[in-house]
């Protein structure tokens, strides 16, 4: 066998071993199905580094990352990747989109994230986070912390409001890289499976809110995310993100040509339309993410979600617990840029 076969079943065989998942049982009753290494096992039931000269690292490395990329292109040509029902391809997101992002999150926007261990490492969960910044940087940094900060790794499911996901080219990549309608069958349905979903309840008066109002929790809508935490059973986990109001400072609002554009709000900024295209560019504030303790639903009985004043005081429980988050990572806050 010549050198260049030799080259390419080396290659073969390492893309081979990385295509596998893992089958490991979970806590939570199933299996795993996380990437695997060449072991058959996933990063988070094989956490342990390989010892040194084990061929885990250096050239070894570089191999992985080819197989890799090559297992990508392969499997994107014939067509050989799983969608689900909701559109999600996991390999896209994980990736080609998200990896675009992180120089964001770790270079730009600088992300510290507090609180993770509240988020389960299997099993559903509702995360419920305060909204701003005129463009939802913060559902994206959420996702990017998720998949790279969380010890096992987790897809964040967003729920997105309709006119995301009827914008040409971005409600395409919104339902590829995880998004769906904020639904409350679809949530529920996301919830039971397993997935970790966020809600930014919110929703346009969080991000279009003006400068002045930073940092204030607007009303938390009438609850539905309740409602779906109730009818699947999972936990609410209430979190805190701090440094998306100062990413586009709203300091108005062109309400006619907002609706004539169709949308729900046109904001001037402090850089747009000032500074032209070149005001679209986010200011680098400094972020923190925290992920609150959660709080549980399961002692509510299973007709809980009817009952509409409960779902109204637990919807206000969240909404303090959040603001009260904010203010006190405010309180702690050293500088908004540095």
């Amino acid at each position: 066998m010549s050198g260049r076969d030799r080259d390419l079943a080396q290659v073969i065989a390492i893309d081979r071993s990385v295509r596998q998942r893992c089958a490991e049982p979970l806590p939570g009753g199933g299996t795993c199905r996380n990437w695997a290494g060449p072991s058959g096992r996933c990063r988070i039931h094989d956490p342990t580094p390989a010892p040194p000269g084990s061929g885990a690292s250096g050239d070894a490395g570089l191999e992985r990352f080819v197989a890799g990329v090559l297992r990508f292109l392969r499997r994107r040509i014939t067509g050989d990747y799983d969608i689900d029902v909701f559109g999600f391809d996991q390999q896209l997101t994980e990736q080609v989109i998200l990896p675009l992002a992180r120089p964001l999150y770790r270079s730009y926007f600088r992300v510290r994230t507090t609180g993770l261990e509240h988020v389960p490492d299997a099993g559903g969960a509702l995360l419920v986070a305060n909204h701003a910044g005129a463009l939802p940087f913060d559902a994206i940094m959420t996702k990017v912390a998720l998949l790279d900060e969380h010890p096992a790794h987790r897809n964040l499911r967003e729920l997105a409001a309709d006119l995301a996901l009827r914008l040409p080219v971005i409600g395409e990549l919104a339902r590829k890289t995880g998004n769906t309608l904020a639904h409350d069958d679809d949530a529920v349905r996301l919830l039971r499976g397993g997935d970790v979903v966020g809600v930014w309840p919110e929703g346009y008066k969080g991000i279009g809110k003006p400068f002045r109002d930073r940092y204030k929790v607007a009303r938390f809508g009438r609850g539905g995310y309740v409602r779906v935490a109730l009818r699947a059973r999972k936990p609410i986990i209430p979190v805190a993100i701090i440094g998306s109001e100062e990413t586009y400072p709203i300091i108005g609002d062109v309400r006619w040509l907002a609706r004539l554009l169709d949308l729900p709000y046109f904001p001037i900024t402090a850089q747009f339309p000032l500074l032209g295209p070149l005001g679209l560019l986010p200011l680098p504030s400094r972020w923190l993410i925290e992920f609150g303790a959660p709080i549980t639903v399961t002692d509510y009985p299973p007709d809980a979600a009817d009952d509409a004043m409960l779902v109204l005081e637990l919807s206000d429980r969240v909404r303090d617990t959040v603001q009260h988050m904010l203010y006190r990572n405010l309180m702690g806050r050293r500088s908004v840029f540095f």
